[in-house]
């Protein structure tokens, strides 16, 4: 993420929570329990609203100042949260040694989606989540155009390499996880290239958990 937005995320991120992001963000991690890694936490907008059944929060964050924002977030947080350099390419996270994987307002930079989501389903332990809330594919073919044009011009550079219009259940389903649930609404509440949201959860098979935990022995 380019340094210039990072210094400007928190305030952005500030005026996407009072106007309403604070209750999807809630509801994203709403019955989560165990060991859980937050992929991308950027500024630690989310460990506030943690439940207590949460044993442990591994926040991975590749950006220096957002990590400092985030470690103060973390002192604050109900439960316990250990804020660490890293990427999704490369999780600071043993094999099948987590209960749940979290991706909020992240897959859209990601430079390669596959290999961050290949990343999850090898710390998941079989069977576990992982937990989605992402902006994404617009509904209409003219919104998408749209958002393809954005995405091959100027808004990676200009918005720390987010991309508008991502197909994050496709890439999910693509990457060998099963999508259980999905809550689609526009956020704000009109049609943009980037007010398409998706929230929900997705979780791998059995056999797809264990081939992944050993392929990492």
């Amino acid at each position: 993420m380019p340094k210039l937005f990072a210094r400007m995320w928190p305030r952005l991120r500030q005026t996407m929570d009072r106007r309403g992001m604070t209750e999807h963000r809630r509801a994203l991690l709403a019955g989560l329990s165990g060991q859980v890694v937050e992929v991308g936490a950027g500024d630690g907008a989310n460990f506030a609203h943690y439940p207590p059944a949460v044993a442990r929060v591994l926040a991975v964050e590749p950006e220096a100042l957002l990590r400092r924002h985030a470690a103060t977030s973390a002192a604050a947080a109900p439960v316990p949260v250990e804020v660490l350099a890293g990427s999704a390419a490369r999780l600071p996270a043993l094999d099948a040694s987590v209960d749940a994987v979290v991706f909020c307002l992240v897959l859209c930079s990601i430079p390669d989606v596959g290999q961050a989501l290949a990343e999850a389903r090898r710390v998941l332990r079989p069977g576990g989540e992982l937990r989605f809330l992402e902006h994404g594919r617009a509904d209409s073919p003219g919104l998408v155009r749209m958002q393809r044009a954005l995405d091959a011009t100027i808004w990676p550079p200009l918005a720390g390499g987010c991309h508008t219009g991502r197909d994050t259940v496709a890439l999910l389903e693509g990457a060998g996880f099963t999508v259980t649930g999905v809550h689609r609404y526009n956020f704000p509440p009109v049609r943009t290239p980037w007010s398409f949201h998706a929230r929900g959860s997705a979780r791998q098979a059995l056999h797809q958990g264990r081939e992944a935990a050993g392929q990492g022995e």
